[in-house]
């Protein structure tokens, strides 16, 4: 081999250390090499068009005919167009905008999906048996399916899909993770995933189907001009696309553009700043537009609203309770990670079960969703945790601005659709948000483990979130230190408490991120 082919097989080599666990690579390096000359054979080609079309307008220009005024006024017009096209602010545009219809187009196909279970489990409360076998197939079918579909298309969607990512902007060349195949089976894996109503994310698989495409819009756009070939300046499109993956999932235009900047690069180039905040702006723009136009919301507004009313949204005496909660999520999220990694080498390293799951590739996933969805059965188990609010809408009860308790008895909730089910006639609110915490803890990291498309960042978000409501609840009580007399001229902002703490330690230290 030439020094050039070793070259590309050592960094190959060095990716497949670390593949996934569902991962793998389809194509010898043979294969590479012939798809890379053909790639070289097609650049001379258009560099010869692109001479001959040059030729030609000089030829136009000597000629003296009656037309020439004309045709050469045209080409100019095309080279025009051509040359603005080309330029970043178009490229940058269409990638906003497209990653944010995407966005909205999958969250209607995860609301019918997660409203359609609601239907049928409603329709069938006459008879509890039926209600269990629709509330528990449902999920089951679409997880087999997104599982079936991402194998059988595209292996490489599994998954997050940061990581290879990562891999691919140190310089590391992944065949197939950027092709138009990975992208529908990510974006159908994915919404067929959540739509399952499984704990998992949608923030990191979309980080991944912004990168797929930013890679599909340089391909079209080096149609219109060469730059686009260039290798090193589509790895820095690809950094771009890190951000508007994140703000067209959360409309958080800065949010995206720290992410990709801390997350995703060890070198951020100067350039990339205003093209990244530019696209993920147009992203979380044109998001929140189209949720005004599907009248989900009145006027723009953010995805999640705070309302800090006060001068002084905090106080001296909140600082140890922030401080705790702090240390408490940060260990939260070393666990979560430690519980992940023990499961997944579980699988891996028993040999019996690996061979297993091996030869039954759906049995695995099916078997989780069976699990997960007869612990979430309302009329069951799942009655002690909220089990019939999404997690959209669960996360919405806890940032509302109503009360839950004062003395922690159900009777003193506030007359609210979503929030009453967080109330039970025998148990505790404490008991029903521990409860709620404890088994999705666990229960979100075993759903991670299984090969659909998924993320992590809105299951830990929300536990993080009970983790703090519950917090609240207790030291407002007056069950608590600091001692209610201490703590009451600060209760008429409780739900202040709840925003920044608790929840963003927990995802910090799950991605080691701010």
């Amino acid at each position: 081999l030439s020094k050039r082919h070793k070259h590309i097989a050592h960094h190959i080599f060095a990716a497949e250390g670390q593949e996934r666990m569902y991962g793998r690579y389809t194509e010898e390096l043979g294969a590479y090499a012939k798809e890379e000359a053909a790639r070289l054979r097609e650049a001379g080609v258009r560099r010869h068009s692109v001479t001959k079309r040059a030729r030609s307008l000089e030829l136009l220009e000597n000629d003296k005919g009656r037309c020439a005024k004309c045709r050469i006024c045209t080409v100019r017009c095309q080279k025009f167009l051509i040359s603005c096209v080309g330029e970043d602010w178009i490229f940058l545009i269409l990638l906003g905008l497209s990653m944010a219809l995407l966005s909205w187009l999958v969250d209607i196909g995860i609301g019918i999906c997660l409203q359609s279970q609601k239907w049928m489990y409603v329709k069938l409360e006459s008879n509890v048996f039926l209600q269990y076998l629709a509330w528990v197939t449902y999920p089951v079918v679409l997880i087999t399916f997104s599982a079936g579909f991402t194998q059988i298309l595209s292996p490489q969607a599994i998954g997050s899909g940061i990581p290879e990512i990562k891999t691919i902007l140190r310089g590391v060349v992944l065949k197939e993770y950027l092709t138009f195949k990975t992208f529908v089976a990510k974006v159908i894996g994915l919404t067929c995933a959540l739509g399952s109503g499984m704990p998992l994310g949608k923030e990191s698989p979309f980080v991944h189907i912004a990168g797929l495409g930013a890679a599909l819009l340089c391909k079209f756009m080096s149609l219109f001009g060469g730059i686009y070939e260039n290798e090193s300046r589509n790895i820095e499109l690809l950094s771009v696309a890190c951000a508007v993956g994140v703000s067209c999932v959360f409309a958080a235009p800065i949010g995206g553009l720290l992410f990709s900047i801390e997350a995703m690069s060890t070198f951020f180039t100067v350039r990339n700043y205003w093209r990244g905040f530019f696209a993920a702006t147009v992203t979380a723009f044109m998001y929140r537009i189209l949720a005004v136009w599907n009248r989900d919301e009145v006027t723009i507004t953010a995805l999640m609203p705070t309302n800090f009313r006060q001068d002084f949204p905090f106080d001296l005496q909140e600082l140890p309770a922030f401080a705790v909660l702090g240390i408490a999520s940060g260990l939260g999220g070393a666990l979560f990670v430690c519980l992940n990694r023990q499961i997944v080498q579980l699988i891996r390293n028993q040999k019996t079960i690996k061979k297993f799951l091996m030869k039954k590739r759906l049995l695995y996933p099916a078997l989780v969703t069976l699990l997960v969805s007869t612990l979430t059965f309302p009329p069951g188990f799942g009655q002690f945790m909220a089990a019939k609010l999404t997690q959209m809408e669960s996360l919405e009860t806890l940032l509302d601005n109503e009360t839950w308790s004062k003395q922690g008895i159900p009777e003193e909730f506030d007359n609210n659709s979503l929030s009453q089910a967080w109330k039970h006639p025998q148990v505790n609110v404490f008991v029903t948000l521990t409860l709620f915490v404890v088994m999705k803890f666990w229960m979100s990291a075993l759903a991670m483990t299984m090969p659909v498309p998924c993320g992590a960042f809105m299951p830990v978000f929300v536990i993080g979130k009970r983790i703090v409501c519950e917090c609240r609840l207790a030291v407002w009580s007056g069950r608590a230190w600091p001692p209610a007399s201490l703590m009451a001229p600060l209760c008429h902002r409780q739900k202040q408490y709840d925003v920044p703490f608790g929840k963003m330690p927990l995802k910090g230290k799950l991605d080691q991120k701010i």
